[in-house]
């Protein structure tokens, strides 16, 4: 037999199995990409919501003033989750400004990344950070945010440094996160969600920040939830 005539004999066998192949999986890959947009978009406004419930006790507008930001900054917003302050920050450092939203998780920041796009939010690069090193580039930032982060870093002490080395002389780093239910403020946390502020303030010093404000009391929630903040700055040079 001419193997080329049973080739050619063949080939319209296969061509309508690749026909019935499409005409079965075409309604089925559409019905997943369906699926997946919807639940992307239930996130989406998922997310609205929350947010909208946190602007009402995160004081949002005083934790962005502590950063002292103007048109044109290098913002950092380090642990930036679904971009809550990222988003925010967009509007203090302006188009000609810059945000550098950091997480190590991409789920994450893949959310932030499509709601500053649909946003029209251009000035918020996300940055896949590392678990000792958030991969921000040395010496550019006017100023850094980390909120309800600190106590999440691995190494501590390698995350400050990298932060410090991050930061313009004279740039800011504002930590804001928990207490823990009745525990002093130079108190070690006996767990990983809360941190007490004196402990933090000791590391920033030791990294040679200087603590310009501290408030313990910063946010006061029901069920004696306190939130400090503490705003600090890496001397200027001399």
């Amino acid at each position: 037999m001419d193997p080329l005539r049973s080739t050619h004999k063949r080939h319209p066998r296969l061509t309508r199995s690749v026909r019935v192949a499409a005409y079965v999986l075409g309604p089925l890959a559409l019905l997943v990409a369906f699926n997946e947009c919807s639940k992307t978009i239930n996130t989406l406004n998922a997310l609205t919501v929350i947010e909208s419930q946190r602007d009402q006790w995160q004081k949002p507008a005083d934790v962005i003033a502590a950063m002292n930001l103007a048109k044109g900054n290098v913002a950092g917003d380090v642990g930036s989750g679904a971009g809550y302050f990222a988003l925010k920050l967009s509007n203090s450092v302006g188009d000609s400004g810059k945000v550098l939203a950091v997480d190590t998780q991409r789920i994450q920041l893949f959310f932030l990344w499509l709601r500053a796009l649909l946003n029209g939010r251009h000035n918020v690069h996300v940055c896949l950070g590392g678990l000792d090193d958030p991969h921000l580039p040395t010496g550019r930032l006017d100023a850094i945010l980390v909120a309800n982060a600190y106590h999440e870093f691995a190494n501590r002490d390698a995350m400050l440094q990298h932060m410090f080395n991050a930061l313009r002389p004279g740039g800011r780093l504002v930590v804001i996160d928990r207490s823990a239910v009745g525990a002093s403020s130079n108190e070690e946390p006996t767990h990983g969600h809360e941190l007490a502020p004196g402990v933090v303030d000791a590391e920033l010093r030791q990294k040679a920040f200087e603590i310009l404000q501290r408030e313990d009391r910063f946010i006061e929630r029901p069920g004696g939830e306190c939130w400090w903040i503490i705003v600090a700055r890496k001397p200027a040079a001399q």
